[in-house]
Order: structure tokens, then C-alpha cells, then sequence
């Protein structure tokens, strides 16, 4: 129990590192806005974000516009309209909130500034399809690329594509206004063409890369669908700045130096994880039994830290989360081994559509499994690990952080 304890206190000090609002802060205070700020904040983190900017910003700032998901808004911002909206799939209050910010950016002057506080998430949050298409179009889609296993990037090179307020559209709907982007980074690599789907960013992807994601994952599109993702979209854009202020990397950074102020040696494999949710799992399995056995890649007592943003196949019918699926195939590599925790997280405090952020198993979870009567293979081959977890005591339930800036993988060893 020592060490699950020390591995949930690496994982809520890292949080509290990632947390947006010191990083705001320094970014805005002091700053000059000379005309009118509209602000508007979208993503998982959108409402603390949105919180720190009026704080700073006061009365300077005309409007305010926050868009987040459900049961992740704060409560009310003054005269500041909140939005709580679908997500992993837009709903209509998604397009409510893309009309909304349209509407909050047009008749702008070029002394005026839009401060966009973007995080993960809001590609689903703020949607509006171009015309021709409707908003079952774009869930449709969305929904069969998660299901077959898609990275956000080539989610979001095609449904940028499809969208009256992605890759630049907001930006250009609010010209001659500069448009501010300040990210807090789910993407690897800490794209602004695709955190969001980049609403005020050049779209660093091709139409050709967009087709070429559609034929790998074998979508059926209709007619309108392909003629539009055939238009290249906005490679230049004349008003707008951004900057990332918080990303994977100062993740597993703050886990490293926690896991080190505890005692366990880290070692940070990357923070470009990619893979397949289960084989990840299964790789820290076998990793741990390695340092067991050899002391290699690092001796005991050690931490070993991965971040980044794994897939999953969704081939069976249970409910889960790549976290919860990455921790429950980890169980059962580390069944029967002593001294062992592994945790697997959402920064954002949610995997998958579950009120879990990921999974904190060792040794004795698939036993603990067997004593509930559940077959924990057949549940990782339904796609059920909540369901497993749930029932050994392992699901990692955090609330909203927050924060959302991919995931982390956490190995402690003792020694």
C-alpha cells in the first residue's frame, strides 16, 4: 500500500506543476492590450484558464467567452458566458459555442485583441461544420476514428477540414483583430496547427495527408465530405501569435523530481509515447521484472516515466479508457510480483467516456481479479477495463484537474 501511495503523490504533485494558471499569470501580467480583449477559453481546461486571465485582465476586457466540458466549469465568471459542452463527440451545445465565438470576434478593429486560452479537448467542445455538412457528419467521423485507433493528429487533419472555426477559420473571422493563442499541449510534438484543431493557427497538414488518413482507417465518405477535405486550407496568417506555456514534457519533469525527492531513482524513457494502450502496458510489465532481475535499465529503488498519448483498437463492447487499458494489460504482466506500482493517467482527469483518470495497479490485481470471479483476460479482450479495475479496487478517480496535458505512465520499483 506504501508504494501505490507514493506512486498517486508523484502523479498529484506532477498535476499541480502542469496546473495553467502560474504559467498565465506570467504571461499576462503587465502586458498591453491598447483596444478592446475578447477572451475566449476552450478546452478541459478552459474555465481555470479563463479564471486566472480575468483575474489579471480585470475590466479591460469586453468579453468573455469559456467553453468547456461537462462538470468541468467552475461555476459563473461574472458576465462571462459558460458553455459546458460534448466531448469525446460534439454535441449541439458544441455548435452553440462555435456560433457564440463567431459572433464574439466579428466587427473587430486592428487595435483590438482575441485571447484564445486553448487546451485539450476543444475540437470536440467548439464545432460548427462548414456548410453542407451537419454535425452528425463530423461525430460520425470522430467516432469512427477513435474506434480505430487514430492519433488526435489524424483525427484532427480531417476534421479540421470539415469546420467553420478550425485551422485558422476563428483567426480569419476575427481579421484585422490579432488573435493570441496561449496552449496548454495535448499533442505531441506541441502542435498549434492541431491543439484545438488549431482555430487561429496555419494548418500544417495537406489535403493529400487528410485523404491519405481517410483510406488508411477505410472511411466512407459522402460526396461533400471529400470534395472538402480536397480544399487546402490556410498555410499563412497575418494576425496571429502563439505560444505553448504548458505541455507532456513539464509533466513528466515535475514526476521525475518528485519521484527523486522520494527516494526512486527516475528514468524518463520520452514524452512522444504513441503506441498501442495494451502494449504499453505489457512493455512496463516486462520492464519491471527486468529491474527485478538485473537492476537494469535502473536500479532500485527506481521510478521509470513515460508520457505521451496512446491508442486503443476498440474491438469489444466493454467501457474504458487508454489509461485504464494500459494499466489492466500491466496487471497482468506484473502478476505476482512483490514491491511493484504502476499507474497509468489522464492528466486532464478522464479516460475514455468513464468518470476514471487511468488505473493504479501492481502485483496482486489480476489475483484480486480471480477473487471476484471475473476473468481479467477476457475483460482486456472486451475493451472493459473499467469494469476490471473497478472490481480490484484500482480504478484512479481524480475529478477535473484543471490541467490537460496528455498522459503519464508511472513505474515505481522498491529497492
Amino acid at each position: 500500500m506504501k508504494l501505490r501511495h507514493e506512486a498517486r503523490a508523484v502523479a498529484e504533485a506532477a498535476l499541480e506543476a502542469v496546473r495553467p494558471g502560474p504559467a498565465l499569470e506570467r504571461f499576462l501580467e503587465g502586458r498591453l492590450f491598447p483596444g478592446r480583449v475578447v477572451v475566449i477559453a476552450v478546452g478541459k481546461a478552459a474555465w481555470p484558464m479563463a479564471a486566472v486571465a480575468r483575474k489579471i485582465l480585470g475590466d479591460r476586457v469586453t468579453a468573455g467567452l469559456v467553453v468547456t466540458k461537462e462538470g468541468h466549469g467552475g461555476g459563473e465568471l461574472g458576465p462571462w458566458t459558460i458553455v459546458e459542452a460534448g466531448h469525446p463527440l460534439p454535441d449541439r451545445r458544441s455548435e452553440e459555442a462555435a456560433a457564440r465565438a463567431l459572433d464574439g470576434v466579428s466587427g473587430l478593429g486592428e487595435d483590438d485583441v482575441v485571447l484564445l486560452l486553448l487546451s485539450g479537448g476543444g475540437s470536440a467542445l467548439m464545432e460548427k461544420p462548414l456548410p453542407g455538412l451537419s454535425l452528425d457528419d463530423l461525430a460520425s467521423l470522430t467516432d469512427r476514428l477513435l474506434r480505430r485507433g487514430a492519433d488526435i493528429v489524424e483525427i484532427n487533419s480531417l476534421r479540421k477540414r470539415l469546420s467553420a472555426v478550425k485551422a485558422g477559420r476563428l483567426a480569419r473571422a476575427a481579421f484585422p483583430a490579432r488573435v493570441l493563442t496561449l496552449a496548454l499541449s495535448d499533442v505531441l510534438g506541441d502542435r498549434l496547427d492541431s491543439i484545438a484543431s488549431g482555430p487561429a493557427w496555419p494548418d500544417g497538414t495537406t489535403s493529400e495527408e487528410a485523404l491519405a488518413v481517410a483510406r488508411r482507417y477505410g472511411l466512407e465518405l459522402s460526396p461533400v465530405m471529400e470534395e472538402r477535405l480536397k480544399e487546402e486550407t490556410a498555410k499563412a496568417l497575418p494576425n496571429v501569435e502563439g505560444h505553448v506555456i504548458g505541455g507532456v514534457s513539464h509533466l513528466c519533469r515535475a514526476a521525475a523530481d518528485e519521484a527523486r525527492r522520494r527516494g526512486f531513482s527516475p528514468l524518463l524513457l520520452t514524452t512522444s509515447c504513441d503506441g498501442e494502450a495494451r502494449e504499453l502496458g505489457r512493455l512496463f510489465g516486462s520492464v519491471a521484472r527486468e529491474i527485478v532481475r538485473s537492476g537494469h535499465p535502473v536500479a532500485p529503488p527506481c521510478a521509470v516515466l513515460v508520457g505521451g498519448e496512446s491508442v486503443v483498437h476498440v474491438r469489444g463492447g466493454g467501457r474504458g479508457g487508454r489509461n485504464q487499458e494500459c494499466a489492466l494489460a500491466a496487471a497482468r504482466s506484473l502478476d505476482g510480483m512483490e514491491g511493484v506500482a504502476f499507474l497509468a493517467l489522464g492528466s486532464d482527469g478522464t479516460d475514455g467516456p468513464t468518470d476514471a483518470a487511468g488505473g493504479l495497479v501492481d502485483g496482486g490485481t489480476w489475483r484480486r481479479l480471480a477473487a471476484a470471479g471475473l476473468d481479467g483476460r477476457a475483460l482486456l479482450d472486451d475493451n472493459d477495463a473499467y469494469r476490471a479495475l473497478e472490481a480490484a479496487g484500482d480504478l484512479l478517480r481524480t475529478g477535473p484537474t484543471g490541467t490537460n496535458v496528455n498522459d503519464l505512465a508511472l513505474l515505481l520499483v522498491e529497492g
